[in-house]
């Protein structure tokens, strides 16, 4: 069988990046066009009178001669099928084929245009596969994963941990994505809209609060939300829902017990210095000296408790960082120890400003740091100096003092290296809060000690100026 083609159209053909072919009734190649060759590596002429089934995959040729049939005992003329076709060199080429069958009796046979899409068919394949193994871990975490549109009009994913934490159908949801807002706390309602409003504006959102009215809304939930923006327009918002309802119960039994030692412990004390204060009014000289002892280790041992307060609101505030100017803030810790300690004087070199993102108890740990500095020069004239200089990424307090080098057991605590079970019962509070506080903010606390005294570097984060 041979196939007229014209000049023109011939050169057309041969220039087409597709590969254009035509078959017979019997599915034999009667034309093949110069693309065959960079596709399959298969010069035209290797393929015309070979039959074309021969070349497809023995896995997809049920599916390529169903698509023949469609078109040769239907009134379509042209149906799509895709499918593995052989190539010169013994491998596989992921095909399309659209496959007509023309109206008029220009051409005897089936015109069959093919484009390459192997590196589609991989792409597909591992977007599939991605897609699987993402749902397999979904499916078994305890987290609730979800993805929105940017407006909440439309669920895109959860998996299926939600319907436990916010005691709701996964159908109710994806019915209606508003739905969700009435698993939420009715006194809690307003905050989580605002919330949403602020991540659909292309704000990242982290808040906590009460859902399930199942379970009479006692279901506490830790969210994290995230906006996806392409082209300046928030188009996606992804997420954790997280049960914190244990966190918040173990808080709320630690924030008992703490007000209950620190009740007690105060009451205690006052009796305690009350009657050591008689003793030294009455009693004589070697008495008296005990009572300044005991005086002096009651005051020390509630000003411990001041700082485990503190150190209490700093693990359960669960406060986020935010941009602070550290200028201001060393400022102002330098005046703290000014009036504890009105014969020390700090020199400090501050620049006019220096944001970081921290917590806002950095004040306290800067405090603290420096009041270390000043209590622990033996001859009670410390050396204490603070520096503030930015960097490309982070934003540095350096403290210098003349003291003696810190017990490693101090400095081990700083820098995070001292475990929190080994036993440790000196002034240990304060530096737990000063690491704690660092730790929270994303930041490092590196130390350096000499016979000349000690150069703590606190680095934290840059912020927004």
């Amino acid at each position: 069988m041979t196939v007229e083609i014209d000049d023109l159209d011939s050169v057309l053909l041969e220039y087409a990046q597709d590969k254009l072919a035509i078959v017979d009734e019997g599915g034999t190649y009667v034309y093949v066009n110069a693309a065959s060759d960079p596709i399959l590596g298969y010069e035209p002429d290797q393929l015309v009178g070979e039959r074309s089934q021969e070349y497809v995959h023995p896995d997809d040729r049920r599916a390529v001669a169903d698509r023949f049939e469609q078109v040769r005992s239907s009134a379509e003329s042209s149906v799509t099928v895709r499918y593995r076709h052989a190539t010169a060199d013994g491998e596989w080429v992921w095909l399309e084929s659209r496959v007509t069958n023309l109206p008029d009796d220009t051409l005897d046979g089936y015109v069959v245009s093919s484009r390459d899409i192997s590196d589609q068919v991989t792409a597909e394949r591992e977007r599939r596969d991605a897609e699987s193994r993402l749902r397999t871990i979904a499916g078994t975490v305890g987290d609730v994963l979800w993805m929105f549109n940017g407006d909440w009009s439309e669920l895109l994913f959860v998996n299926p941990a939600y319907e436990d934490v916010f005691g709701q159908s996964v159908a109710d949801l994806e019915a209606n994505p508003q739905n969700f807002l009435e698993a939420v706390h009715p006194d809690d309602a307003a905050c989580v809209r605002k919330a949403m409003d602020r991540a659909s504006s292309g704000e990242s959102v982290d808040i906590e609060y009460r859902v399930n009215p199942n379970a009479e809304y006692n279901r506490w939930v830790w969210v994290r939300a995230e906006p996806i923006v392409e082209d300046g327009e928030v188009v996606r918002i992804v997420g954790f829902s997280r049960d914190i309802t244990g966190r918040r119960r173990r808080e709320r039994q630690l924030a008992v017990m703490d007000n209950l030692l620190r009740h007690n412990l105060r009451n205690d004390m006052a009796v305690v210095l009350g009657n050591a204060e008689c003793i030294a009014q009455e009693a004589d000289d070697p008495s008296r000296e005990r009572a300044e002892i005991i005086r002096q280790q009651g005051r020390e041992l509630l000003e411990s408790a001041d700082k485990q307060r503190e150190i209490i609101d700093l693990l359960t505030d669960h406060g986020v960082p935010a941009s602070i100017d550290l200028v201001a803030v060393v400022a102002n810790a330098v005046d703290a120890i000014g009036e504890k300690y009105p014969n020390v004087t700090i020199e400090t070199t501050l620049p006019a400003s220096a944001t970081a993102s921290t917590l806002h108890e950095i004040e306290l740990a800067v405090t603290e740091l420096l009041e270390n500095a000043v209590r622990h020069e033996p001859d009670g004239l410390p050396d204490v100096s603070v520096t503030v200089r930015s960097g490309a990424e982070t934003v540095d307090i350096v403290i210098q003092d003349n003291c003696p080098p810190i017990p490693e057991v101090e400095f081990r605590v700083l820098t995070g290296d001292w475990k929190m079970d080994d036993i440790y019962h000196t002034s240990g509070l304060g530096l737990w809060l000063i690491y704690w506080t660092v730790d929270l903010s994303d930041g490092q606390i590196s130390f350096e000690r000499s016979e000349n005294g000690n150069t703590i570097t606190v680095s934290l984060p840059r912020g927004q100026s």
